[in-house]
């Protein structure tokens, strides 16, 4: 089993600091094993919503829950919401006998946190894939092919095809069912798979919908969905002060790059290498490994003249740039020039697949990504001049 020692320090920190914690992750992404990994050794009640017997059991919330002590666990949440004003009572008890940590495969707002029977009492996390962190930068290229659920990771390549090919069937046929989307799994297959050839560029929505045969609002609803679901990343843009037109639609991505490749019908390295979709797809590898590392928004930055800066965000008050390019001899390009300026940027990083860190003007380093991801963004920064 690999070791997850930041996310789970980061669980077992929020359970000693607040009285409910919710982490949320997509399908398979590990919630459970983790959860499991930290109940053990201490005192704890795991209940899993999607076992028939332990949903009968709290069918009665309050007889269920009002006894127990130490950590307890409540595996899929989202599927009894009427347990959240049972937990905020419960939670209030001023000798906090129990800890409830709640596992949800949905976003906040379906889980239920948008409602209020939680606020003030409630920590909420989202755990995503593994880091190239857990499992060493020179396994990056395996993360990258095969994806960071844990279980297609480790499996050998082909077995890893076909766990993903099981997982996008069952996510399409039952899971998004079971989050209370209703649409035909034919239909969402069909856009998922186009969905993953416009990964990594800017919402069009018109263009799905004509290419679809149905009405912009419903793809922008099945988009919504898997958002919602934790498979599908927008990326929203920043809109800085200045006078030139800016693109005002997210970027998207799927999130994990192992299933964007089986929608993509990539079965190896070489297949990937030689797709026209290697660039979008290692962008994306970098874009959500970088999410996993920092806790501030990120944003992407473009004008309708073509300049564009793949990722943006403000760490203690310095603005930072990131540009990810699939070249070992990247270069300083307009768009760059463009993003320095209108900005205000204090530092540009560009993102490559070599090993050597170089400056390319004042304000811009080449990195290797690899670094980048392993040690995390605040560290490549502090270690620039």
């Amino acid at each position: 089993m690999i070791e997850r020692s930041r996310d789970k320090l980061r669980i077992e920190e929020a359970t000693r600091r607040s009285p409910v914690v919710v982490v949320v992750g997509a399908r398979q992404v590990g919630k459970s094993t983790l959860t499991r990994l930290i109940a053990d050794g201490i005192k704890n009640t795991l209940f899993d919503l999607q076992n028939p017997r332990h949903a009968a059991q709290l069918a009665e919330p309050m007889l269920a829950l009002e006894s127990l002590t130490g950590l307890v666990v409540i595996d899929e949440a989202q599927l009894a919401r009427d347990l959240f004003p049972v937990i905020r009572v419960l939670a209030d008890r001023p000798d906090r006998p129990a800890t409830f940590l709640l596992l949800g495969s949905a976003s906040p707002e379906l889980v239920g946190l948008s409602a209020e029977s939680l606020a003030g009492r409630v920590e909420l996390l989202e755990l995503g894939g593994l880091r190239v962190a857990d499992v060493g930068g020179d396994r990056l290229n395996q993360l990258w092919l095969q994806g960071a659920l844990p279980r297609s990771f480790e499996l050998a390549e082909r077995q890893s095809n076909i766990w993903r090919d099981n997982y996008i069937a069952t996510f399409l046929e039952r899971d998004l069912a079971q989050l209370g989307f209703r649409m035909p799994a034919t239909q969402m297959r069909r856009f998922w798979t186009m969905l993953a050839h416009y990964s990594g560029q800017t919402w069009n929505g018109a263009e799905l919908a004509r290419a679809m045969g149905v009405a912009q609002t419903t793809v922008r609803r099945y988009l919504d969905a898997l958002t919602d679901a934790l498979v599908v990343r927008q990326v929203q843009p920043w809109f800085a002060n200045t006078s030139k037109r800016l693109v005002r639609s997210p970027k998207i991505y799927v999130r994990d790059t192992g299933v964007l490749h089986r929608l993509l019908s990539i079965d190896s390295m070489a297949t990937l290498l030689d797709h026209p979709k290697v660039g979008a797809s290692w962008e994306g590898l970098v874009i959500e490994q970088i999410v996993l590392n920092i806790d501030s928004p990120v944003y992407f930055w473009g004008t309708q003249s073509g300049a564009e800066l793949d990722l943006f965000t403000v760490r203690d008050g310095r603005n930072i740039g990131i540009e990810i390019k699939r070249t070992d001899t990247p270069r300083v390009t307009p768009s760059m020039r463009s993003a320095l300026t209108d900005l205000g940027l204090d530092v540009l990083l560009v993102a490559h697949p070599g090993q050597d860190r170089f400056r390319l003007s004042e304000r811009t380093w080449a990195v290797p990504a690899v670094e980048l991801l392993t040690y995390g963004l605040d560290t490549m920064i502090t270690n620039i001049p």
